[in-house]
C-alpha cells in the first residue's frame, strides 16, 4: 500500500499574505493561519487552544491570496505537508515545517475578516495537474485571463 501526505485546514489568517518572486518570476505567498480547538475541561469550564500553520502557496494561486486574502480572513488551504531546511546567515541549518496548499477556498462573506476583500463564498484552486490555470469560483479560467470576480 502507498502512502498520504495530505493536510486540510480551516483557519483565520495572522497577517496578511506575504508574496515574493522567484528568479523565475514565479510568485510564492506565505501565511501564517490559526486553527483552534474548543473543549470543556474537567471542571466543565470552556478551553480554547490555537494552533499555527504555515502555509506556503505557489504560482497564480499565491497572487489571487495576496489579491483577496487579508489578516483575519477564513480560508480552507488543502495540500502535502513539507519539511524544508536551510542555512541561516550564522551557517546553523534551520528547518520548517509548512503546508503546502495546492488548493484554497475562501471563507468569508464581504465585509468579513480583514478589510473584507474576498468574494462572497468564493473558491480558488489549482487543479490537479495543471500548471497553467486557475480554478476562481467553479470557473475554469486560464491564467492569462482576469479574474471574473
Amino acid at each position: 500500500m502507498g502512502s498520504l501526505n495530505k493536510a486540510m485546514i480551516i483557519g483565520r489568517l495572522g497577517a496578511d499574505p506575504e508574496v515574493r518572486y522567484t528568479q523565475n518570476n514565479t510568485a510564492v505567498a506565505n501565511m501564517s493561519v490559526a486553527t483552534s480547538d474548543r473543549y470543556k475541561d474537567k471542571n466543565g469550564e470552556w478551553q480554547e487552544t490555537t494552533e499555527w500553520h504555515r502555509v506556503v502557496v505557489w504560482g497564480r494561486l499565491a497572487e489571487v491570496c495576496q489579491q483577496y486574502l487579508t489578516k483575519g480572513s477564513q480560508a480552507y488551504f488543502e495540500g502535502p505537508i513539507q519539511t524544508r531546511s536551510w542555512e541561516d546567515k550564522d551557517g546553523q541549518k534551520q528547518y520548517t515545517t509548512e503546508i503546502k496548499a495546492l488548493a484554497m477556498q475562501m471563507l468569508d462573506s464581504r465585509g468579513e475578516g480583514g478589510q473584507g476583500g474576498g468574494p462572497s463564498s468564493g473558491a480558488a484552486q489549482k487543479p490537479q495537474g495543471s500548471k497553467d490555470s486557475a480554478n476562481v469560483s467553479d470557473e475554469i479560467v486560464d491564467v492569462d485571463d482576469d479574474l471574473p470576480f
